[in-house]
């Protein structure tokens, strides 16, 4: 993995909690050492810090994002909300805020590697236009393959085998995420970011509704 944060004790912190934890981590201060690492050697995960010398953290995600599906752990200050939400917009799959415990950052780190990795049953999942291959994690839409990142497919294939049923923020951070607690804010956002990929008009949603006083519901454009 690459940690990729200007203070040196973070990265010295970071570095050996994580080794002792089994992962081979690499380190880098800036965001271009960082980008000249990931194209010499594609990382499994990216452990990154916002507030970077030179090009940022988010403009380092935004370049991730374009080379592929590269998951993407964000650390943002405590308080910096626009910056943790525009992370995720662009395509983070977690954040972690500072200060914050090696130990919660590991734990984060392997949810994110173990959802990256997850063994689907093979099948394909189609709804019109829209076809989700669950083996090969990849989606199409029209024939158009979509970018979307780790938890963006998983929420969307918990939606579509969930079909026609509404989903509180609470209970989707529980069963997609994996998390008991966390900021609602960010099913928000995946949701948003999915109706931007996969919805004609994303402001009058036909697939993926929301469901006022409750949270989202999934319905289907085509009959099984």
């Amino acid at each position: 993995m690459l940690v990729v944060d200007d203070d040196t004790t973070v990265r010295d912190v970071v570095r050996r909690y994580l080794e002792h934890a089994g992962y081979e981590v690499e380190l880098a201060g800036d965001g271009e050492t960082a980008l000249r690492l990931m194209a010499a050697r594609e990382p499994d995960i990216v452990v990154l810090d916002l507030m970077l010398p030179g090009i940022d953290g988010l403009e380092v995600c935004r370049r991730v994002r374009e080379r592929g599906s590269t998951p993407v752990v964000m650390l943002t200050a405590l308080g910096e909300e626009e910056d943790r939400i525009a992370g995720l917009q662009i395509g983070a799959d977690d954040y972690v805020t500072k200060p914050f415990s090696p130990r919660e950052l590991a734990l984060r780190v392997s949810s994110v590697l173990r959802r990256a990795n997850k063994a689907y049953e093979p099948r394909v999942v189609r709804d019109g236009d829209l076809v989700l291959d669950v083996a090969a994690h990849t989606a199409t839409l029209d024939g158009t393959p979509l970018q979307l990142t780790t938890r963006e497919f998983d929420l969307l294939a918990f939606f579509i085998a969930n079909a026609g049923r509404a989903f509180g923020r609470a209970e989707l951070l529980e069963r997609v995420w994996g998390w008991q607690f966390g900021d609602q804010s960010t099913v928000t956002v995946h949701v948003r970011r999915l109706r931007e990929k996969i919805e004609k008009d994303p402001a009058k949603p036909m697939r993926l509704s929301t469901v006022w006083g409750v949270g989202y519901r999934y319905d289907r454009c085509s009959i099984d």
